[in-house]
C-alpha cells in the first residue's frame, strides 16, 4: 500500500509542478520544481522507491525516444544536417573521451569505464527543457531545429556509448576491435528492427481498418505499444533497443503522412501522447528528487574513499564537470561554425560570421534532462563478480548535479542572450507555408466542383441550381478566408492583420457559444450528452484556430 501511495504522490507532484511553474513570477524550469517536490516526498517516505534499472529503462526510454523521432522537424534537420551531425556525434565522442579521462583524473576512486559511462550519459541534450526555459522569450526556430535534431541523434549515440562503457565496467574487460564490430551490428540492427517493425505493424493495421473500419481507441493503444515492441524486438536479436525506438518514431512520422487515420484519431492520439510525454518526463524528475538524499549519502562515502573527508568536495566535482562540459561545448560550436564558414567560402558562398551571443546561446542550450536521468538510473547494482558496482551513487549524484546546474545556468543566461538576438528570418518557411495553403485551397475548390457535379448526376430529379449555389458559396468562402475578405492585390501584412482580427473574433464567439451551452445544460434545458457532443465540436474549431 505504501508503494501505491508513493506512486500517487508522484503523479500529484507532477500535476502540482505544472501549476507552480505557471504562477511563479519568474521563469523557473519545470524539472527543478519537480526535483524539489520529489525531495519533499522522500522526507515523508520511510522506504522510498526501489528502482530496477532494466525495468526503469524499458518503462521510460522507448516512448520518449519514439516520440522524439516521430515529431522531429525533418526539413530543418536535413537543412542543418552537418551542424547537427557534428554536435550529435563529434561532440559526443569528444565528450566521452575528454570528460571521461578528466573525471577519472579528478576522482581516482571512480574507475575509468565508470567515468566514461558518466561522460557518455551527460552528453545527450534535452530540447524539451530548453523550450520550458524559453517560454517567455522565444528561441529562433532554426536554433530550436538544430537543438532538436542534435538531441534526437545524441540521445542515441550517448546512450549506446553509455551501454558499452557499462558493459566494460561490469565485465572488467574491453576490446576496441570487438566493440567496433559490435557497434555496427547494434546500430544497423537497431535502426532496421525499429523501422521494419513499425512499417509491418502499421501495414497490417491499415489492411484491417480498410476492411472493418477504424476505432480511435485501438489506434491510440497501438501507437503506444509500437515503441515497446520495437525496443524488445531489437534487444531480442542483440541490437540496440534505443536506436530501434528512435527509428520506429521516424518511420511512424512517414506512416502518418499517408493520411489514412481519421481526423478524430489524430486529435485524440496527439492529446494522449502530449499527456504521456509530460507525465513520463515529470515522473523521472520527481523520482530523481525522491532518490536524491540516499544518492547523496552514497556519494559522500565514495568521496571519503578518495581521502577527502569534507562532503563539500562533491560540489567541487560537480562544478568542475559542468565547467568542462560548457567549455568543451562552446569550443566545439565555435570550431564547427568556423569550419562551416571555410567550406562555404571555398564553394563561393558568403556566410556571415556568427556573433558571440549566438554561440553562447547554442552552448547554453545544451541542457541535460530526461534522457540523462533515465540512463544514469539504470546503472547496475553489482558487477559480474558479485561486488557492488563501483562509485554508482557518486556517478548518479554527479549526473543529477549536471542536470540541475545546466538547467539553472540556462534559465538565467538563455533569456538574456536570446532577448534582441539578431537571427535572419526563415523566408523559406513562410514561402512553403504560402505555397501549401494555396495548393490545399486549389485542391478544395476542385473537389467542391467535382462533388457538386457528381451529386447533380446522381440526383437528376433535384434542382441543379441548388448544388451550384451551395458550391459557389463554399468556394467564395474559401477564397475570402485566404485573403481576409480583401482584394487579391492587398499587401500580405494587411491580410494577415485582418486574419488575426477575424481569428480573435471567432475565438470570442466560440467561447460565448460554449458558455451558453453549458448554461443551458445546468438549467436542464439541454441533456448532458448533447451538451458534451456540441461542446466537442466547438473545442475542435477552437483548437484549429489556436494552432
Amino acid at each position: 500500500m505504501e508503494a501505491i501511495g508513493i506512486t500517487l504522490a508522484m503523479f500529484a507532484a507532477v500535476l502540482v509542478s505544472g501549476m507552480v511553474v505557471r504562477v511563479l513570477p519568474v521563469a523557473v524550469p519545470l524539472p527543478l520544481v519537480q526535483i524539489a517536490l520529489g525531495a519533499l516526498i522522500s522526507s515523508f517516505s520511510n522506504h522510498g522507491v526501489q528502482l530496477d534499472p532494466e525495468v526503469f529503462f524499458l518503462l521510460f526510454l522507448p516512448p520518449l525516444l519514439f516520440l522524439d523521432g516521430w515529431r522531429i522537424p525533418k526539413e530543418g534537420v536535413l537543412r542543418d544536417k552537418y551542424s547537427i551531425l557534428e554536435l550529435a556525434f563529434g561532440l559526443v565522442f569528444i565528450t566521452v573521451l575528454g570528460v571521461g579521462y578528466f573525471i577519472h583524473w579528478m576522482i581516482p576512486a571512480m574507475p575509468l569505464p565508470v567515468a566514461f559511462a558518466l561522460a557518455a550519459i551527460v552528453s545527450p541534450t534535452d530540447p524539451v527543457a530548453v523550450s520550458a526555459i524559453t517560454q517567455r522569450v522565444a528561441i529562433p526556430k532554426r536554433i530550436m531545429h538544430i537543438l532538436e535534431g542534435e538531441s534526437l541523434l545524441n540521445d542515441a549515440s550517448g546512450l549506446v556509448a553509455f551501454r558499452f562503457a557499462v558493459v566494460a565496467a561490469v565485465s572488467g574487460s574491453f576490446s576496441l576491435g570487438s566493440a567496433a564490430l559490435s557497434f555496427l551490428w547494434v546500430a544497423i540492427g537497431g535502426l532496421a528492427a525499429g523501422a521494419v517493425f513499425t512499417l509491418l505493424v502499421t501495414a497490417a493495421k491499415n489492411l484491417f481498418t480498410r476492411n472493418f473500419g477504424e476505432e480511435p481507441g485501438s489506434e491510440i493503444l497501438l501507437s503506444l505499444i509500437i515503441p515497446f515492441g520495437a525496443y524488445e524486438l531489437a534487444e531480442h536479436i542483440g541490437a540496440s533497443g534505443i536506436l530501434a525506438a528512435v527509428s520506429a518514431g521516424v518511420a511512424m512520422s512517414y506512416v502518418e503522412l499517408s493520411g489514412k487515420s481519421m481526423a478524430i484519431t489524430r486529435i485524440q492520439r496527439n492529446a494522449v501522447w502530449n499527456m504521456l510525454q509530460f507525465t513520463l518526463n515529470g515522473i523521472m524528475f520527481v523520482l530523481l528528487g525522491e532518490q536524491l538524499p540516499a544518492i547523496f549519502n552514497g556519494a559522500v562515502s565514495v568521496v571519503m574513499d578518495t581521502g577527502h573527508l569534507n562532503p563539500w568536495w562533491l560540489l567541487v566535482y560537480a562544478v568542475a564537470i559542468n565547467v568542462a562540459l560548457a567549455l568543451l561545448r562552446f569550443s566545439w560550436v565555435w570550431l564547427s561554425l568556423a569550419i562551416g564558414r571555410r567550406i562555404a567560402a571555398r564553394r563561393g558562398t558568403l556566410v556571415p560570421e556568427p556573433s558571440i551571443r549566438l554561440m553562447l546561446a547554442v552552448s547554453l542550450a545544451g541542457v541535460r534532462g530526461a534522457i540523462t536521468l533515465a540512463g544514469v538510473l539504470t546503472l547496475p547494482f553489482v558487477v559480474d563478480s558479485g561486488e557492488p558496482f563501483p562509485a554508482r551513487d557518486l556517478a548518479i549524484f554527479l549526473a543529477a548535479t549536471v542536470i540541475i546546474v545546466s538547467l539553472i545556468t540556462a534559465s538565467i543566461g538563455l533569456p538574456r542572450l536570446l532577448r534582441g538576438l539578431d537571427v535572419p528570418e526563415e523566408g523559406e518557411h513562410h514561402r512553403q507555408e504560402d505555397q501549401a495553403n494555396a495548393a490545399a485551397r486549389e485542391a478544395a475548390l476542385k473537389s467542391i466542383e467535382a462533388t457538386a457535379h457528381d451529386m447533380t448526376v446522381k440526383n437528376p430529379q433535384a434542382d441543379p441550381t441548388v448544388y451550384t449555389e451551395i458550391a459557389n458559396r463554399l468556394m467564395t468562402s474559401l477564397q475570402q478566408r485566404a485573403t481576409g475578405g480583401l482584394d487579391q492585390d492587398v499587401e500580405p501584412e494587411i491580410i494577415k492583420q485582418h486574419q488575426e482580427i477575424e481569428r480573435q473574433m471567432r475565438l470570442a464567439a466560440l467561447a460565448a457559444s460554449r458558455s451558453e451551452l453549458y448554461r443551458m445544460a445546468r438549467q436542464g434545458r439541454l441533456s448532458d450528452e448533447m451538451a458534451r457532443h456540441m461542446v466537442k465540436g466547438i473545442d475542435l474549431q477552437e483548437a484549429r484556430l489556436r494552432v
